[in-house]
């Protein structure tokens, strides 16, 4: 008997069996893919944390594996976290307490990375911040967004604004002072950024996520600071011993 091709029951099971086939398939495909997307994943992080320390390495894997290693801050110190548990988004661990600091050292050259992760006009933004070995200096930056405006707020990931920050201070009379201003505002270019012209909300995106998440590192960037005002006194008090005992033996040799 032949098949009823316009039948209602014969749409319903050729679409319902078309359905199965095609799900059976991106799932499969999915399945297939899943290990190598999140190989992708790690990649593009680890470049992330690389470029925060202004290096492009033609293997980024091999680069950052031999060079940076993960760490915690907790109660004041570093604790070192497996290679294992390495990470691709920071927002969750950021609210969660776990305050990650990554340490790049290539031939005896030492840099700190934190992660940021905050909200522009649109969605998240997130990126990554590097200190010189004086836990203060800026050594430069990477910020990514999911969905700001071309040309205004996704500017933020252009080097000519990722560059300006370079140099600046994160902290200033004790307080996380790196900021980012409205655009032509800068005061202070110790600790002040330009804004994007046209892309204000999305600049105090960059400015709310610096201040939020530095704050949870104070303690780290803050004992840099104390240890080189206090180095920066001795120097002082001994060169003032030295005055002094100059002035001792010249005073001496004339009377």
């Amino acid at each position: 008997m032949a098949t009823n091709t316009n039948s209602n029951a014969y749409t319903v099971i050729y679409a319902t069996v078309l359905v199965i086939i095609v799900a059976f398939l991106l799932s499969f495909v999915s399945s297939t893919l899943k290990e190598q997307q999140g190989k992708n994943v790690k990649l593009d992080t680890k470049k992330q944390i690389l470029r925060a320390v202004n290096v492009e390495a033609e293997d980024a894997d091999a680069e950052f594996d031999a060079n940076v290693k993960d760490y915690l801050f907790k109660n004041g110190s570093l604790e070192e976290v497996s290679a294992a548990d390495f990470k691709t988004k920071y927002a969750s661990e950021i609210k969660e307490g776990n305050f990650h600091v990554f340490v790049y050292e290539k031939n005896g050259d030492k840099k700190y990375v934190f992660p940021l992760a905050g909200n522009g006009l649109w969605g998240a933004i997130w990126g990554y911040i590097s200190v010189e070995s004086d836990k203060n200096t800026v050594c430069g930056v990477d910020f990514s967004h999911d969905s700001e405006t071309p040309g205004l707020g996704a500017e933020i990931t252009a080097d000519k604004f990722k560059s300006q920050f370079a140099g600046k201070k994160v902290v200033k009379d004790a307080q996380v002072a790196l900021t980012v201003v409205k655009n032509g505002n800068v005061s202070d270019a110790e600790v002040e950024c330009d804004g994007i012209s046209g892309g204000t909300l999305t600049s105090n995106g960059v400015r709310d996520m610096l201040q939020n998440c530095l704050k949870n590192y104070k303690e780290f960037l803050s004992a840099s600071c104390e240890n080189a005002a206090a180095s920066c006194a001795d120097t002082i008090a001994a060169c003032t011993d030295t005055i002094a005992a100059a002035a001792t033996a010249v005073n001496d040799s004339i009377n």
